[in-house]
């Protein structure tokens, strides 16, 4: 029996998390036109307005440098959990499947469903293509943040020169610079953490319900990839 469909409950995980998203993006832009505004005080400078913030490469350089790094665990994680594992976590595929699997696992080619998406079942570069699609679509959007952050960071980095009697550096010079390296750096690390840490601890502890976890029941080290 087929489950009717309800597109609220149905989408609910990206609904919710689509909507904190803006509500913390919100609160991201309103404090920190406070903070901006409280320096500028002291400063002896008025304040700027809300919109004059949300359109400031202050303000666009902290989004970026989150953004960015965000695509870039996702990117990696894609791509590294093709061969490399973690005995015992469900965030990794069971040991003995490393690599990319075989037609017939895939579902791709003359051992796709009449179900399936129709370029699992073209062949050639389509397939190759769609078969990969989704760590290149992370890819390229952790390049896409990551340029954007790098432009809106010289923005910043050049005026607070400006502001300091100093000369302003081109792009190319900006990306030589320990300001941009400080900030892409402190990101990436936090990433890796959370990835590292999330794929061991899910091996011993357990989160009852949540795909993220394995059963509560199950082996530590002899349950690998399974989800509860």
């Amino acid at each position: 029996m087929t489950t009717p469909r309800r597109p609220l409950r149905d989408n609910g995980l990206g609904l919710a998390f689509g909507a904190l998203f803006l509500a913390t993006l919100a609160g991201q832009s309103f404090a920190g036109q406070a903070q901006v505004n409280a320096d500028r005080l002291t400063e002896g400078l008025p304040p700027v307005s809300w919109l004059e913030f949300v359109t400031s490469s202050t303000f666009g350089v902290d989004v970026m440098e989150n953004w960015q790094s965000e695509y870039l665990q996702f990117f990696l994680y894609v791509f590294a959990t093709v061969w490399l594992v973690q005995r015992g976590s469900p965030e990794s595929k069971e040991v003995d499947r490393i690599g990319t699997g075989s037609d017939e696992d895939q579902l791709v080619g003359r051992h796709a469903r009449p179900d399936s998406p129709r370029w699992a079942a073209t062949g050639g570069w389509r397939t190759t293509v769609f078969s990969r699609s989704l760590g290149l679509l992370m890819g390229g959007i952790f390049l896409a943040t990551w340029a954007a952050s790098s432009i809106t960071g010289w923005a910043s980095f050049n005026s607070e020169q400006l502001m300091s009697h100093q000369d302003p550096v081109d792009w190319a010079g900006y990306l030589g610079q320990a300001d941009f390296w400080n900030r892409t750096l402190q990101n990436w690390q936090s990433e890796m953490l959370a990835v590292g840490s999330m794929a061991v601890f899910a091996v011993h502890l357990r989160q009852r319900g949540s795909p993220e976890s394995k059963p509560v029941g199950a082996s530590q080290h002899d349950d690998t990839g399974e989800t509860g």
